[in-house]
């Protein structure tokens, strides 16, 4: 499910675990030329940015029916940031292959 990525520093596993966070993050890593040119910045915003807007429309149209307790599907962003920020590449089932046939990553 996921790999280590080598020449990582500090600054590129604070983005990507941020971007999971935060879209802002991921979106702003993406404009800023010094953090695109980064791989594994790059391939953590890009996936972060999908798998958010995904997981927005999951948790609306589960929470409805479950009172809320669908939105419990964001607790997953929380580990892939935490894998992120260790300097590990995420592959998310659907996500990963989609932003890689774009070549966002």
């Amino acid at each position: 499910m996921s790999q280590q990525m080598s020449d990582v520093t500090s600054d590129d596993k604070l983005w990507a675990g941020l971007s999971y966070f935060f879209w802002l993050f991921a979106i702003l890593a993406l404009l800023m030329e010094d953090k695109k040119n980064r791989p594994f910045i790059r391939a953590h915003a890009a996936q972060a940015l999908a798998a958010g807007i995904a997981m927005t429309l999951i948790a609306s149209v589960v929470a409805a029916p479950t009172c809320g307790i669908g939105a419990i599907v964001y607790l997953i962003m929380w580990f892939w940031a935490y894998k992120a920020y260790q300097g590990e590449l995420i592959t998310i089932p659907v996500v990963t292959d989609f932003v890689k046939n774009q070549g966002w990553a």
